[in-house]
């Protein structure tokens, strides 16, 4: 599944919070060389072109990226991630809906809930909500993706209404980022008489109703959802009136929607010749950003040529993945080291063994594994049984249809046939999640942290995250050590060795981490972008008073 992740808001609980969080605003501003002046006046209306609708807006089960996004903006977290991206220790959170916490030892993480916390229908925000919250993400009959994250959480426990105490079954550095980053909470008193298993189906996970710095308004099946600021919210009031996302059938249409003015903002302009069309147009500007995205194509392991893995390191070593980037992105993307976006600090810092382009190599292990190529043909074939599988690709991606194409020509080199399969995404999306496929092409949105790895590699997340199926106790044992390393100079060497681990194994082949630019009409101000959501500081965006439209009103 494209997952996406969490988000950011500015401070108004203390001078000491709103001093720090302005300071790494600033600082992360300045590095992009993006203005940092005031916001103007509130009011006015931003507008998103997407390629693509929300599936559903229920935290713990939502798989597309325009849900993740507005699920940021209406369910609020304890704690946010700053834009440092420091998931390993305190330092790297501002409070939400918890004013303050504590460690009474190595195990034990407590909560203070700030009182003037409300759902957006003016019930306070309790303990019981986390403890239900939790509850909620790590039952099975949920099904939610991110139970796995949780795993090194013991217990929940509410100490009183607003103190929350959570016990983990460890020591480890990232217990906080645990406890925040992957629990969107939930209204307790609105949930708690509907199954687990009917979450996915309730009414509330198309009309939530949240404590974020937006509330829902409405959504329009295919065409756009609309979320209204929360003039009331307990850490200020949103600069912006509203945001819509306008669903478009691709990522063409939505740059050509952008360019005509009606819309203001797209999360990320993927290709080349999309990025020079934006770049003519004198009222948009494009911002970088370090990508959290990720594209691969991820084998079914449980099924055809796949299962053996010779194949999977022979296809792996058929495709030319600098010249595949190169003819989609020019320079505005790059061969990724692994399983991890560029944004995740673990792909820099040293060299990760891959597997090599080398065509010669990958034909030896073919024949080795039987796979012959018979005098004259194109294609190889054991036992009367030609080489090929069928990769599946979203029909909303023209990034990766254009990239299936190019992949599709290079393996003929080695012998090996792939047949395509466009989908529709919520087609392309059920194949994948049931696990009828041969290949999927499959694009990610990373989280900060690359203990996420076990969300969709890890032998845990088999029939969730983990598609493919992939089992490597050796991964996991790696994992494990990396996640409990105390330090990032400990942690990284053995990170490398868990990316290693998943290159030498071929379970996928991750073909490229585009270098982000968002599109955003000038009239847009106090943009800033945090990496591993760009809408993280959207609260703090305003419309220039003197570049209002129609929309606006």
């Amino acid at each position: 599944m494209d997952l996406a992740t969490l988000g950011a808001v500015p401070r108004l609980a203390t001078v000491r919070h709103l001093a720090a969080f302005a300071s790494l605003v600033l600082a992360s501003a300045a590095c992009r060389g993006e203005s940092s002046a005031p916001a103007a006046a509130t009011g006015g209306t931003m507008v998103i072109a997407v390629p693509g609708d929300a599936d559903i807006l229920m935290p713990p089960l939502a798989g597309s990226q325009t849900s993740a996004h507005i699920i940021e903006l209406i369910f609020p977290q304890l704690a946010e991630l700053t834009p440092a991206l420091n998931t390993l220790d305190d330092s790297g959170f501002a409070p939400q809906v918890a004013q303050r916490w504590d460690r009474r030892d190595s195990l034990t993480l407590v909560f203070h809930l700030d009182p003037r916390a409300r759902w957006a229908d003016g019930s306070p925000i309790t303990a019981a909500d986390v403890v239900y919250t939790f509850g909620v993400y790590r039952d099975t009959l949920t099904g939610s993706p991110f139970r796995v994250n949780l795993e090194p959480i013991d217990t929940v426990t509410a100490e009183d209404e607003r103190t929350v105490v959570f016990r983990f079954r460890r020591a480890y550095p990232e217990q906080l980022y645990d406890a925040t980053f992957h629990l969107r909470l939930l209204p307790k008193h609105l949930l708690d008489t509907i199954p687990e298993d009917r979450l996915g189906a309730s009414t509330f996970a198309h009309d939530p109703v949240g404590a974020g710095p937006f509330r829902f308004a409405s959504w329009q099946s295919g065409s756009e959802i609309t979320i209204e600021a929360d003039t009331t919210w307990f850490l200020g009031r949103p600069t912006l009136d509203r945001i819509v996302w306008r669903v478009m059938p691709d990522v063409s249409a939505a740059v050509t929607a952008l360019l005509a003015g009606e819309a203001d903002a797209m999360e990320t302009i993927p290709q080349r010749d999309e990025i020079e069309r934006v770049l003519q147009d004198t009222s948009l500007q494009l911002v970088p950003y370090p990508s959290p995205f990720l594209g691969l194509v991820a084998f079914n392991l449980r099924r055809g040529p796949f299962a053996e893995r010779d194949v999977r390191r022979a296809v792996a070593m058929g495709i030319d993945r600098s010249t595949l980037v190169q003819a989609l992105f020019g320079p505005y993307g790059e061969v990724p080291v692994g399983a991890v976006s560029r944004m995740v600090w673990i792909a820099g810092g040293g060299a990760v063994p891959q597997l090599p382009y080398d065509t010669a190599q990958a034909a030896r292990l073919l024949d080795a594994a039987g796979w012959r190529l018979a005098p004259g043909a194109a294609v190889r074939s054991r036992g009367g049984r030609p080489l090929r599988f069928t990769l599946l690709v979203p029909t909303t991606s023209r990034t990766r249809q254009q990239a299936a194409v190019l992949l599709q020509d290079q393996l003929k080199r080695i012998g090996v046939t792939m047949e395509i399969e466009p989908l529709e995404y919520a087609v392309f999306e059920e194949r994948g999640n049931r696990g009828a496929f041969d290949a999927l092409f499959l694009s990610r949105t990373l989280d900060p942290s690359p203990a996420n790895l076990v969300q969709f590699w890890g032998s845990s997340a088999i029939g969730h995250g983990n598609l493919g199926g992939y089992a490597s106790p050796a991964f996991d044992s790696l994992l494990a050590a990396a996640a409990a390393a105390p330090d990032r100079a400990r942690a990284l060497p053995l990170y490398h060795a868990v990316l290693a681990q998943l290159n030498e194994d071929a379970a996928a082949v991750f073909m490229y981490s585009p270098r982000n630019n968002a599109a955003v009409h000038r009239r847009i101000l106090g943009v800033t972008i945090r990496p591993d959501s760009w809408l993280a500081t959207a609260a703090a965006w305003s419309i220039a008073p003197g570049r209002r439209l129609p929309r606006d009103q």
